[in-house]
């Protein structure tokens, strides 16, 4: 079955694997994937992601991350730019997450970043989601 949103897609696998306490789950890969799925390796959302199966059939396998008391450390993800409505912000429009708490995902001309990387570069591109 084809989706139409494979990021939004994406979102919602993570937050169903959170919110039943799953330690990993398997999404469909892509360039994009692998890209959010590093930015959220980086800001320490997940633990770890790695990328198995053959070049046809490539899978990304997250490890999500949980605090001592069990709770997750992703308290909630929001696709903000979809197929129907993108939604580009400039340079100094960038969204702070939660006051610094969370971070927004840019795709720019210099590839997906975070969005404080993105407002420091003085690049803006299409806001793909928020993340806290």
């Amino acid at each position: 079955m084809a989706v139409s949103d494979p990021i939004a897609d994406t979102l919602t696998r993570i937050r169903n694997a959170v919110m039943a306490r799953h330690d990993t789950l398997l999404v469909p890969a892509s360039r994009m994937k692998i890209h959010i799925a590093r930015i959220l390796k980086a800001e320490g959302f997940i633990s770890k992601y790695e990328v198995i199966g053959s070049s046809t059939k490539r899978r990304i396998k997250i490890h999500l991350k949980y605090d001592e008391n069990s709770r997750p450390i992703i308290a909630g993800l929001e696709r903000v730019s979809k197929p129907g409505l993108r939604i580009y912000v400039q340079a100094g429009e960038v969204p702070r997450v939660y006051g610094g708490l969370g971070i927004a995902i840019v795709s720019t001309s210099q590839g997906v970043m975070v969005g404080h990387q993105a407002w420091r570069q003085g690049i803006g591109g299409e806001l793909l989601c928020k993340v806290w």
